[in-house]
């Protein structure tokens, strides 16, 4: 059983997609970061960023304790690995796969992010900031078309790579992308909405999409951490 603590985030998404992909048995744990959830003591026992999403495997490959693991693309790769599926065996495969899940941890997610931020939470609105991450979520968006060019998915067949870069496409309007653009990229991401599973992942998120705080709560919650909030 996978305890998995979680919110409506991309990097939520990505761990329910998976779950719901390989058919493993777990249950969620809703951890409210608009409410400050993420700070309390027993989270951060598991999850010492005071990040979502994290894991508690109770029934660990070979047996023996627990484990625990913060960092969606440290838990899609753990999770791959304990089951055996949506990561491939031979090496070269595996590189390509591993290539691209890094290329959305360092890239895609956090690029996409500070555009989130800058369009939509920011309280004074910066036309350089804004301007910055639109055209760099562009071309990353570009470098994913390009890459899907004369493939079906990103790295061989469907894999943690595709499921760690499509939840952070979902809000590509917000992100004041086009899909249109990017026909390649739309396609690849027509073909993985309507897959089963991500349908049935993203159904578990309507349970928790009204319990966030008003934005002017929520700003003050996740946009005023500093090395302060970390307790010596």
């Amino acid at each position: 059983m996978i305890e998995l603590y979680y919110w409506t985030t991309p990097n939520g998404h990505k761990i329910t997609m998976f779950l719901e992909e390989a058919g493993l048995p777990y249950t969620i744990v809703p951890v409210n970061i608009a409410a400050g959830e993420q700070f309390q003591p027993d989270f951060l026992k598991i999850a010492p960023n005071n990040r979502i999403p994290a894991i508690i495997d109770k029934q660990p490959a070979g047996g023996g304790a627990e484990i625990s693991v913060f960092e969606s693309g440290a838990i899609l790769l753990y999770l791959a690995e304990k089951t055996g599926k949506l990561i491939p065996n031979n090496t070269r495969d595996r590189v390509q796969v591993m290539e691209w899940l890094f290329w959305q941890m360092a890239g895609l997610g956090p690029m996409a992010g500070q555009n989130h931020h800058f369009s939509q939470y920011a309280p004074e609105k910066i036309d350089y900031a804004i301007n910055r991450y639109v055209n760099e979520t562009g071309r990353l968006y570009a470098v994913l078309n390009k890459r899907l060019e004369n493939r079906e998915f990103v790295a061989g067949d469907y894999s943690i790579a595709d499921i760690a870069s499509y939840p952070w496409i979902v809000a590509h309007n917000i992100q004041s992308q086009n899909l249109e653009n990017f026909p390649n990229l739309k396609r690849w991401f027509e073909t993985i909405k309507a897959r089963p599973a991500t349908v049935r992942a993203y159904e578990k998120a309507e349970a928790f999409k009204n319990q966030a705080l008003d934005i002017e709560k929520s700003r003050a919650v996740l946009f005023n951490q500093s090395a302060n909030t970390i307790e010596p």
